[in-house]
């Protein structure tokens, strides 16, 4: 398999258009990015395969939109405002800010499993044994650890003190936990049933990098599946398959994924049992989702603080209970980076390089690039073309330079199909169809054309 540095892949990304340093022309801001026109359109693409996998597909799960600003008594429900806080550390030679538990899993996971520690035994490592060295500078001289809120304040109204404190959500879950009884009621529905949500939350990380791997806004697709406690196993195994098939549904090589199980010792008090799914991206393992079985805490943890009565009647056993709940989460960003990561590729051609993104179809920002072989014939083609496409596919129409560079152009940006409208097709009305991966050609008619993208999309 061939290795790519996380620097050339990166730079290829930007370069074409995915993304763009946030703020920019006033200088950037701190590992913040903004999507460009190619990655608007693969982050829309990746949504809806989400929503056509765990939605459309699954009888039992609903989508809803929940507001980003919520009562702040909801943050206090769950945990946040009190515990919600990495534990930070300064050097006191260069100044250089870091959180304890990433410097201590990134230089001693030998000897420590993080997991495992308190902020004391953290402190001791750090600060009595000096075990840990600033990544800067070489200096083992830190400040004592302190916390850090993760959560992002603000205010609501004209008035900024203590009543008026709302935060920026740090998760998207909560939205969905406390809409529980709404969806429940207005769906009609029963157990067991599926909350769906894609949506934006953000954390103020001490550490954010690796481009959009970890950074303080981000975008989440969640799904809370509430069941009758019980059936804690088997849709925590129904889960596990149905996300490892839409891993496989997006392309990413099975090489690169891993399921990983979490240790009784790291499981939250709460939770039956923890499995993510992992990417080795350049920069080694990191997180792509996890399936976490919360039982009956959240809905609890609501209920208790709201005074609202969160539990389901059955009229089949008339019984009343709290449901337990399997959480699907994945991050869609770093999904997104895994793919392009996964998918770029600089192939030998003839005397030639190019470079490709190999990615499913289904995800490429465009699915058809349409090539008039001369300026003469641009509106020609557009008029024929245009007029047998699917309208729900993304295309560009591609005009500058040789055909050869239009399609090392748009090998570069993934796009699966070019289509070239020439001057024999004005008269045989037909175009030819080239393919990104195997650089194959035929020429078909243009009345064929949607038929052939469409059995290529969904083959």
């Amino acid at each position: 398999m061939k290795k790519f540095t996380f620097e050339e892949i990166t730079n290829h990304l930007i370069t074409q258009g995915f993304f763009y340093p946030g703020s920019e022309i006033y200088g950037g801001l701190a590992n913040s990015w903004d999507y460009g026109p190619l990655g608007s359109l693969i982050k829309n693409n990746v949504k809806d395969l989400w929503i056509e996998h765990f939605v459309r597909q699954i009888p039992y799960n609903y989508l809803i939109d929940p507001a980003i600003l919520m009562n702040p008594k909801v943050w206090e429900a769950t945990g946040h405002v009190s515990n919600f806080s990495d534990p930070l550390i300064d050097c006191k030679n260069c100044n250089s800010r870091f959180r304890a538990d990433k410097l201590i899993e990134d230089q001693l996971s030998d000897k420590y499993d993080v997991n495992k520690l308190s902020e004391s035994d953290m402190n001791k490592i750090v600060n009595v044994e000096k075990q840990v060295v600033c990544p800067k500078c070489g200096s083992r001289n830190f400040t004592e650890i302190r916390k850090f809120h993760l959560m992002f304040k603000t205010f609501l109204g004209v008035l900024e003190d203590s009543k008026s404190t709302v935060y920026l959500r740090p998760e998207t879950a909560q939205g969905i936990f406390v809409n529980f009884k709404n969806v429940l009621r207005t769906t009609r529905s029963k157990l067991p049933i599926g909350i769906c949500d894609i949506g934006k939350a953000f954390r103020n990380e001490i550490t954010p990098g690796n481009f959009i791997f970890r950074t303080r806004e981000f975008e989440q697709m969640e799904i809370e599946f509430f069941i009758e406690p019980g059936e804690d196993k088997k849709w925590f195994k129904f889960y596990k398959k149905n996300c490892k098939s839409f891993v496989e549904t997006l392309g990413l090589k099975d090489e690169n994924i891993r399921f990983r199980d979490h240790e009784k010792e790291e499981l939250a008090f709460y939770s039956l049992a923890t499995t993510d799914i992992e990417y080795l991206f350049p920069f080694g393992w990191g997180e792509l989702m996890g399936i976490a079985c919360r039982t009956t805490y959240d809905l609890q943890r609501h209920q208790d603080y709201s005074k609202q009565d969160l539990t389901y009647y059955n009229q089949e056993t008339n019984t009343r209970y709290l449901p337990s709940v399997i959480e699907p989460s994945f991050g869609l960003d770093r999904l997104i980076l895994a793919l392009l990561c996964d998918s770029y590729d600089v192939e030998d051609v003839k005397d030639d390089k190019r470079i490709v993104l190999h990615l499913n179809p289904r995800v490429a920002p465009y699915t058809v690039a349409i090539l008039p072989l001369s300026n003469k014939l641009t509106e020609q083609a557009n008029k024929k073309i245009l007029k047998v496409l699917d309208r729900r596919l993304n295309y560009i129409v591609d005009t500058t330079g040789s055909i050869g560079k239009r399609y090392r152009r748009q090998d570069a940006i993934g796009t699966p199909l070019c289509v070239t409208y020439d001057f024999d097709s004005v008269n045989d009305k037909c175009v030819t169809v080239r393919n990104r991966d195997t650089m194959e050609q035929v020429r078909i008619k243009i009345t064929k054309l949607n038929k052939y993208i469409q059995d290529f999309l969904f083959k």
